[in-house]
Parts: C-alpha cells; structure tokens; sequence
C-alpha cells in the first residue's frame, strides 16, 4: 500500500534457525571438551572424579547460554562420554551417570537465566532504539522540518522499530472516500510514491483503521479482495499493522507497517506505533496551526492589497477585479478564478479571469449564460454561496458543458452584494479534487471589498456627474446671462448712446451747456456700455462659443497686462465643458498672476496629449498661491475634477506659480 521502486534499508539481526543453532552448539561444544581433555592429559591433573567433571561443566555452560538447553544437552552427553572412555579411573560410570543429569539441569537453568537475560537486554535495546527515534522525530518536529521531511522520517523510523518490510503514513481526504500517500520507507525495491491517492475499497488497513477508529491488524491478505489486497500478495506482503492517528479529537489519517515474514509482529507493535503517532498529531496541529498564522497573513496581505486598491477609487474598478483574481486562486487552494457582473437579460459577463484553459470564452468582456447545474447560477438564482463538488455524494456526475475540458472537480461561488442588490459573484474551481470546506466563508472577504469597490466608484461618478451637471447648468446660466446682456442691455444701451449724440447734433448753438451736457450722458453711456462688455466678457466670453478655445486663449492674452507667451496646438474644437474649463483655468490663473503674483512674465500652453486637453500657466512672479487664500483656486478645483480630471499647482514662495491641467477628452 505505500510500496514503490526506491531505496531500500539494511535488514535488521536475522535468528539462527533450529539447524543452525544444533550444528553451531554442537561444533563449539565437542571444541570445548576436546580442549577440556587436552588441558586434562597434558597437566596431568591428579584430581577426584567429581572435580574432574566440573572441569567438563565448563564446556557445558558456555553453549547453554549461548545456543540453549539442547545443543548443551548434546554436549553434556559428549562431555561424560569423553571423561567415563578417556579421562575416568575404572567404576566411575555411577558418577558419571549422576554428572550428565546434573550437567543437563545446569544446562536448563542457564538456558533460562540467559534467555532471560537476553530477552532484558534485547528489551531494553528496543526502548533505547525507541526513545532514540522518537526523540528524532520530536526534534524534526520541534525543528518545523517541512511536512514531507517529517512524514518521510516518521515512515522510516516506525519501520526500523517494528522490523518491518514497508511502512506509509497516510491522510485521509475530506469525506473520506479516499486517502493519500504523504511519507513511505521501505526495506523492499517498492512503495508508493508520495502523493498516491486510492479508494477506500475492498480490503485496506486504512479502511479499517477508518472504520473502527482503533488500531487494525491484518494477519493474510490470501482471501481478502480489493486492489491493495491484489498488489499486496503481488508484492509478498502477508501482514500487516495500522493504528489511527488522531488530530484534535478528529481521525486525520494512519501509520500502517507490513511485513512479508510468515512470523507474525509482536504483541506490543500496535503500542510502540501508537507513540508515534502521538508525536505526529502534535506535530500536524503544531505544522497546521503554523500555516493557518501563515495563510490567515497572506489572505490579510491579500485583502489590504486589494483594498488599497478599492479605496484609491477612480472611474475604473477593473484593477480591483484582477488583483481579486490574481490573489483569490493560490489563496483559497483554487486553480482558476473568475469575477463577472450579473446582467438584467440573466446573462453574466466576465470582468477578470485567472487559470482558466479556454481564455477566449472567458475573455473580459464576454458573455455567458449560466448553465444548470452551475455554482454561478445556483448565485443569480439565490443570491447566496453556492458549491458543487462533481461526482461526490448528492452531487451531479459530471460539470456543465462550458466546463468541458478543464477538468474540474469542484466548484464554489460567492456572491457580490452592492447596496443590498446582487450585482456578480466571485468563482473559484479546483482540478484536484474538492475545495477546502470554507473557501466559501473565505470567499465572502474578497466579496466585500469588491463591492465596496463598486459602491465607491458607482457613488463616485454620481457625485462626478452631479457636479459636473451643476457646473454645467451654471455655465448655460452664464451664457444665457451673457445672451441676454449682449441682446437686451447693451443693445439698448448702444441706442441711447446713439440717441444722445444725435440730440446733441440737433441743440442750437445758442444752448452750448445742454450740449455739453449731452454730450457728458452719452459719455457716460458709452463707458457703463464698455463695463457691461467686460462684465459680459467675465461671464461667458462670447468668443469662445463663437471661435473656440484657441481664439478666446488669444484674446485672454492679448489683453493681459502681464505679457504672456502662448503657446497653442490644437486641431480642432473640443467639449463646452472641456474648452469653458480650459478657459477659466486659463482665465483665473492670469487674474492672480496680474493681481498677486507681481510677476513680469507669464507663460501659457494648451495641446491635446494622449486623450488629454493638457493646459499649463506659470509666472515668475513671489508665488505662494493657496486654494485657501481667495485666488479662486478652489473653483478651479471643483470644475477640473467635476470632468475626471487632474489639477496640480506648485507656487513656492519666491519662486513663481504653475498650474498644470489635464482634462479627459472622453466622457469619464
């Protein structure tokens, strides 16, 4: 189950056989009484017949301790046979009857005191090993090693101290229909590469170890059916182990070991395993909790980014919806992102795409009818999160057709709510298998702050135009004021002048005060007409409507007291708004040049400019103009950004003023 062609591990101390051990006490045993009767026959030794056979104990212990109560048995033998054939004075096969007896109970008792002695010792090297791999992995855990580093070094370490031929740590996926490779250690040329996903099907430990919640013990996959069973007796594997590993009291996944020895594991694996899996819960709650810090600052990061971006506003919002769907997908663990604004014929369009295999049909822009079943329909239908997991329980077998060919197994939509109307909705999809279970929740975040976005600019551009509908209406007031001066008032001025003179033509000579005085009333005229010229000229100058921006601009200048270089490239006439802006920009800022700047020079330029009407006027005069200060700055403020555009000033003290304008050209 957790098998695949990798490297392999040295096997641990193989137990001599039955055979062996027989042969091997028996060799060393006739060794050590041929040596005993050696020593015997070369000193001489002048000893009774009972010292002489503790001699041959000798020989009997050390095969008992080392290859048990048999081979010491069979040696035992030996040993009196060589002393009653060899060594013995006659009439000593009494004692040496009594001897082989007490040699076999010495051989039995130190068999047990041995094996004891070697079961302690063996013990005691396995809580050592054990300690000592447990500390590993604590360290890699303490250590945050990466999670494959971790699951990796847990797999092996279990391996080694269960004496197993393969072991795997598995997780199982939400839902548990399947679970998934994530570390493997193998004896054997063959594992499961990390990452294999299989179906709980058939016989499997990690279907049982699901089931039960408890530890699973196979004992021969012979009988059992499922394809891990199948690959299982291909590969030798006759038994094994898996115990649950518990993660906040939820069942997260499994350690399971197998071994391909007919013997099989002993009666403690299940709780040496359990030890470890101890370890790994607290170092998945430790690695899960870290990158929940990490993934909650990123969706923060993410969230601030996005609405520095909602909050700098503008007439555009599209900027919004791409970073939404730039940062959306790798956030929520999605593959494709989508934004789209709901239409009043029921269609969808997209704003902005991300991940998507067919671009040309989610290109932004383009419209899509929201097929069933579909989460973005499921969202214009109720107005509430939607989900589909394709293929999962109570879901549909298979996406809709404008899903073919993307390979997508799980879908999830919010939608995106403007001042209590739905307005689109925020898609995300995965191509392996489902999505986190709260990329709803999640989604919600960026929901918000798209809508905040739209609200902003929808409020924006009708205060924009609101403004810009008062200023226009102001500027036909002042034309209609200009008309009407220039039709009614002045025309009868010009003929109350005309009628003075000609009555002071017509008084006798001999009445020169009264033609004096005429002649003063028609003077007079003439200068309240020439003031009302000029009061006309301040309200609308008429110029403007007649010959445009560039002749009024001349006019402007040729009258100014200061001397102004003009400078003018336009090809043609522009908006009323646009041109009337440019004018009293124009307008106010010789006023204040002449008036507060004591300047000596003045420079004025207009030009078209990339899709802008850019308009510049600068004196050397002592600066230090405010919006503030009652230049008039204020207006000009209010009529530049009524039209969407931009007004900079820079009037340093003593260093002169500049006004800079640009005016969109199209409608903002």
């Amino acid at each position: 189950m957790w098998w695949r062609r990798g490297s392999s591990e040295a096997s641990g101390p193989v137990t001599d056989s039955p055979l062996r051990r027989w042969v091997g006490g028996a060799l060393i045993g006739a060794a050590l009484v041929g040596l005993v009767t050696a020593l015997v026959a070369v000193l001489h030794l002048s000893l009774p017949p009972r010292g002489l056979l503790v001699l041959y104990l000798l020989a009997v212990l050390p095969v008992a301790i080392r290859w048990g109560a048999g081979p010491a048995a069979l040696v035992s033998g030996l040993s009196v046979a060589t002393f009653v054939l060899v060594i013995a004075p006659p009439q000593s096969e009494g004692p040496a009857l009594v001897a082989f007896a007490v040699f076999v109970a010495t051989a039995v008792v130190v068999d047990r005191l041995a094996a004891g002695l070697r079961r302690g010792a063996r013990r005691s090297r396995e809580l050592a090993d054990e300690a000592s791999a447990l500390r590993r992995v604590a360290m890699l855990a303490a250590q945050e090693a990466p999670a494959t580093e971790l699951f990796e070094g847990v797999s092996r370490e279990v391996g080694l101290i269960c004496d197993a031929d393969i072991a795997g740590l598995e997780r199982y996926e939400p839902g548990a229909a399947a679970a998934v490779v994530i570390g493997g250690w193998s004896r054997v040329p063959q594992r499961l590469p990390i990452g294999t996903r299989f179906t709980l099907d058939g016989i499997s430990v990690a279907r049982d170890v699901l089931r039960t919640g408890g530890p699973i013990r196979v004992a021969d996959y012979t009988s059992s059916d499922g394809a891990l069973a199948t690959e299982a007796r291909e590969l030798g594997i006759r038994s094994s182990i898996g115990c649950p590993v518990i993660v906040d009291r939820h069942l997260w996944g499994a350690i399971v070991v197998s071994s391909r020895r007919t013997k099989p594991f002993p009666a403690d694996t299940e709780a040496r395993i359990l030890r470890f899996t101890e370890l790994v819960a607290i170092a998945v709650t430790n690695a899960e909790a870290r990158a929940e810090v990490r993934r909650n600052a990123d969706e923060q990061a993410a969230l601030r980014r996005v609405a520095t971006l909602a909050a700098r506003g503008g007439a555009d919002p599209s900027p919004v919806f791409r970073a939404v769907a730039d940062h959306v997908g790798g956030l929520l663990g999605a593959d494709c992102t989508s934004v789209l604004r709901f239409e009043s014929d029921g269609t969808a369009t997209y704003l902005a795409v991300d991940g998507w295999r067919d671009t040309q049909r989610r290109r932004p822009g383009a419209r899509w009818h929201p097929e069933t079943p579909s989460v973005i329909e499921r969202v214009l239908r109720t107005g509430r999160s939607a989900r589909l997991d394709f293929a999962g329980p109570g879901q549909p077998p298979r996406p809709s057709p404008s899903l073919d060919g993307e390979d997508i197994t799980s879908t999830v939509a919010s939608p995106i709510v403007v001042e209590s109307r739905l307005w689109g909705s925020i898609g995300v999809a995965a191509r392996s298998g489902p999505l986190p279970p709260d990329t709803e929740e999640r989604l919600v975040a960026f929901t918000e702050v798209v809508a905040t976005a739209i609200a902003n600019t929808e409020s924006r551009a009708q205060l924009a135009a609101s403004r810009a509908r008062v200023i226009a209406a102001a500027d036909a007031t002042r034309r209609r004021v200009e008309r009407d001066l220039h039709d009614g008032a002045q025309q009868r001025l010009v003929s109350l002048a005309l009628e003075l003179r000609n009555v002071q033509a017509e008084v006798p000579e001999e009445l020169p005060g009264l033609s004096v005085d005429l002649g003063r009333l028609a003077a007079d005229v003439t200068t309240v007409l020439d003031e009302l010229r000029e009061l006309s000229r301040g309200i609308h100058p008429a110029i403007l409507s007649e010959g445009g921006l560039g002749p009024a601009l001349r006019t402007l200048a040729r009258r100014s007291p200061v001397p102004v270089d003009l400078t003018v490239r336009l090809d043609h006439r522009y908006g009323d708004a646009v041109e009337v802006a440019a004018y009293y920009v124009a307008s106010e800022a010789l006023t204040n040049t002449v008036k507060h700047a004591d300047a000596t020079h003045a420079e004025l330029v207009v030009e078209e400019h990339d899709g802008e009407l850019r308009l510049m006027v600068r004196d050397d005069g002592v600066g230090g103009a405010a919006a503030a200060g009652g230049t008039g700055l204020t207006g000009l403020y209010d009529r530049v950004e009524a039209l969407g555009g931009t007004i900079l000033v820079s009037s340093p003290a003593g260093d002169g003023t500049r006004i800079e304008v640009a005016l969109p050209l199209a409608p903002p």
